[in-house]
């Protein structure tokens, strides 16, 4: 069992932390500040610190010295990034911001621990399992055995990568995954949203800057691809950089080479990139908001994040996992899901994508009273089709009296939601027009398409 020490002037957090770890197998102690840590423990007793960067008296960062070999873990807050990222330069083994999700914490703590350089000997198989567990992607569909097998391949080696997807596909899941299946795992990654960064900081925090670049520059700073120097950057959103970020980055690209704010040297980096984007990236390169020479230089290995309607029973694979890890971290008992609540997570468009669903989910469990979720609890909504005409379309197509075999397909009570869809559209379709066919099913043209594409009905030939 691996020893963790926790450092925190805050006492919530102190009690709730310990309490998280302790939980999951770890030997835990805490302390308020880091004379208090050094008086009360042996630093170099301990496999792991956790310590918040500001504390009274010494800062956290002073627990780097002082704990020799031990790793240290460091909390902050989004604020205070770039401090965070001169704590790594210092020597810190990886930070996380506050406030920080639980699966986030176990999952950095594990991955901290199986590092070749700091995972106890006889205790690294036990944390290798479970680092796998914690990275493990959901899904079972061919287009997501596809994507398990383009990972596997291109993590062993430094190509640039690009994932292409929609909001909520799970693209910094994927770019995790490469990280830790490559050979530079033992080494920091370091994620960037690029929509979240100011577009007057987003050079100085890649690059860094130095002191009196601009006005505010009090002192040098290094930047977000250096603390990721011999690891992997990831950079999320990447079609939101400006143009003059671009051609900065462009050159990291083609040199392996950054240069900061304000500096006349350039220095060397060895870090392996991994963008991501919702946009199309193409065609921004062809309207000037990308720049081409950028957009090809990223177009190395391509892996593209199927979005979650595309994934067949991959939905209700999700929605078991995410229900059972919702109710254990809530503490509930055990909670299913109703027949309807089942066909509404079927036939939902999902356009939030496993984001949705997993928000979906965790709203369903803090609101439900009894053993099932229902499709109320889901708050989800087809379009012009309320909850009641869902459930009362569900009886009726599995109510227990079953039709004769050889009674006509159009007069049979024992259909699915798709089945009844499918045979409407057929039955109709050489009467009505497009629009007419989705207003009388109660939903839009756009709807109406998507579910012929994943049905495979044909439109009626024109003329």
């Amino acid at each position: 069992m691996s020893r963790i020490l926790i450092v925190e002037d805050e006492s919530i957090i102190r009690s709730a932390l310990r309490r998280l770890l302790e939980k999951n197998g770890y030997e835990v102690s805490d302390a308020g500040s880091v004379a208090e840590a050094c008086n009360d423990f042996s630093l170099e007793s301990f496999d792991l610190i956790i310590t918040d960067l500001r504390l009274p008296g010494a800062p956290g960062t002073d627990l780097i010295s002082l704990a020799g070999a031990v790793p240290v873990l460091i909390m902050t807050s989004y604020a205070s990034l770039r401090s965070a990222v001169d704590a790594m330069k210092l020597g810190a083994v990886d930070y996380i911001a506050k406030p920080f999700d639980h699966d986030e914490m176990l999952k950095t703590v594990a991955a901290t621990l199986t590092r070749p350089d700091t995972a106890p000997a006889n205790d690294k198989n036990d944390r290798a399992e479970r680092v796998s567990e914690q990275t493990r992607i959901i899904g079972s569909c061919q287009s997501m055995q596809e994507l398990y097998r383009r990972i596997s391949k291109v993590a062993r080696t430094d190509a640039t990568v690009l994932i292409l997807g929609e909001s909520g596909t799970g693209k910094e899941l994927a770019a995790r995954a490469i990280h830790e299946q490559s050979s530079r795992a033992n080494r920091p990654m370091v994620c960037v949203n690029c929509a979240a960064i100011p577009e007057t900081l987003i050079e100085s925090e890649l690059f860094g800057h130095e002191k009196g670049a601009f006005t505010g520059a009090t002192s040098g700073r290094s930047g977000l691809i250096e603390a990721a120097d011999g690891g992997t950057l990831f950079l999320d959103e990447i079609g939101e950089l400006p143009l003059e970020a671009q051609a900065r980055l462009l050159r990291f690209l083609q040199e392996g080479e950054i240069r900061r704010v304000g500096a006349v040297q350039p220095l060397k980096v060895d870090v392996r990139l991994i963008a991501a984007t919702h946009r199309d990236l193409k065609s921004r390169a062809r309207s000037g908001q990308f720049r081409e020479d950028l957009y090809y230089r990223l177009y190395v290995m391509e892996l593209r994040m199927p979005p979650l309607r595309a994934r067949e029973n991959d939905i209700l694979e999700l929605a078991d996992a995410f229900l059972s890890k919702q109710a254990d971290k809530m503490g509930c008992d055990a909670l299913s899901f109703s027949p309807e609540a089942l066909e509404l997570l079927r036939s939902y468009h999902w356009p939030g994508n496993v984001r949705e669903l997993e928000n979906a989910i965790e709203r369903a469990v803090i609101l439900a009273d009894g053993k099932q979720i229902t499709p109320d609890l889901l708050g989800l909504e087809l379009e012009q089709q309320s909850l009641a005409e869902i459930e009362n379309q569900y009886a009726q197509q599995h109510r227990p009296a079953a039709a004769p075999a050889d009674m006509p397909a159009r007069h049979r009570t024992d259909l699915s939601l798709d089945d009844y869809f499918q045979r409407f559209v057929l039955e109709n379709q050489d009467q009505m027009s497009e629009t007419e066919l989705a207003k009388t099913l109660g939903i839009s043209r756009k709807s109406l398409w998507e579910r012929r594409q994943k049905l495979g009905i044909p439109r009626k030939p024109k003329g």
